[in-house]
């Protein structure tokens, strides 16, 4: 072995294990294959993502770490540890579900002191540390209350409370906010994060919403049939799409056939004039005109057909556009240009993950 392979062999054995490994996992049922060829390590303190469309493979991927589900090939690990046929309750990880799944004849601090009865804490320690949580989980004083008694978002935090308890290695969280509305969901993404940065607990989160995955994660993996088709920061992700499925998925992301290539373009990134418009020097033009308008409040979105084939999304804020103003803009012939920095040339085919791993 020579001096730089002894190195790195070196290096591997001090560098602390992954809070979560997967490695080179199958999962089938029957013959439809839910997570094909998957490596994957998260790293211990990390908001981490699973996203992808239904059917993609990221609840199986989840629930295999849970060990709610059984890889047919491959290895799971917890801090270095091999856990593949450990069932669920030997496992340093707690799951929270859409549904809550909360004991509604219990009150909430029965509900959260749940599994240290289980474990056995005495009731000193057990009363000391649902008082703790609940405070955490801004919920102070409402231990007595039934789960019927609090509203969508009091629940949640309930069974946020109840999974946290017991400081697990790892939390997973599978699709907790769907069932809220959108102003609350906003809410608890913020209150997500910043409870994971301020607990330093390994958080295995599991959405196909973009913005909840590009709002709270340090890093995400997009799923498509089994596979991850890019793993990255959210800035990455969204920035650098490896392929046309990341562009379009994450986010809204135009894909434009030029010359036998593809290329990527978000529609924020579209400058919009008037057609006739002197364009800037060395950006990328194209003329169209708007066939459909749609006003949002604080942006507009624009569907140009293009002069030249095809059709392009874009996006203005209507910082001084009334809604009457962005509505008539409806036939324009406009002249639309971006930088060259923000197209990117995209695979029209997924393949091989991007990303650091």
């Amino acid at each position: 072995m020579s001096v730089q392979e002894r190195t790195e062999e070196l290096r591997l054995e001090s560098a602390p294990a992954a809070a979560v490994g997967l490695f080179a996992i199958r999962k089938a049922y029957g013959d439809v294959v839910a997570v094909e060829s998957l490596d994957l390590e998260i790293p211990a303190g990390e908001f981490f993502t699973l996203l992808g469309p239904s059917g993609s493979g990221k609840t199986t991927t989840l629930r295999l770490i849970a060990g709610f589900e059984r890889p047919d090939d491959g290895r799971v690990e917890l801090g270095g540890a091999d856990v593949t046929r450990r069932p669920p309750y030997a496992r340093d990880v707690n799951t929270v579900f859409q549904d809550y799944a909360l004991f509604p004849h219990m009150t909430v601090a029965d509900n959260v002191a749940y599994g240290l009865r289980v474990k056995g804490i005495a009731k000193a320690e057990r009363k000391a540390r649902v008082e703790e949580i609940l405070r955490r989980m801004r919920l102070p004083g409402l231990g007595d209350r039934k789960p019927s008694q609090l509203s969508g978002g009091q629940r949640q935090r309930v069974a946020l409370a109840r999974a946290l308890v017991n400081r697990p290695q790892v939390l997973l969280l599978d699709e907790p906010l769907g069932a809220l509305d959108l102003k609350l969901r906003q809410e608890m993404q913020l209150f997500l994060k910043s409870l994971q940065q301020d607990l330093g607990i390994t958080f295995v989160y599991v959405t196909h919403d973009q913005e909840e995955a590009l709002t709270m994660s340090d890093r995400l993996a997009v799923f498509d049939q089994g596979r991850i088709e890019q793993l990255g920061t959210p800035a990455e992700v969204y920035e650098r799409p490896a392929n046309a499925f990341v562009a379009g998925f994450v986010g809204v992301s135009n894909v434009i056939e030029r010359g036998g290539k593809s290329f990527a373009v978000r529609p924020e990134k579209i400058h919009m004039t008037d057609a006739g418009a002197a364009a800037a020097r060395g950006g990328h033009t194209e003329t169209g005109r708007i066939r459909e308008v749609v006003y949002a409040g604080m942006v507009t979105r624009y569907l140009v057909d293009l002069d030249g084939g095809g059709e392009l999304q874009v996006v203005r804020q209507n910082l001084e556009t009334s809604s009457g103003e962005a509505l008539d803009a409806k036939g324009r012939a406009v002249l639309l240009e971006w930088r060259p920095e923000h197209q990117l040339e995209i695979d029209t085919e997924p393949g091989e993950t991007e990303g650091e791993q």
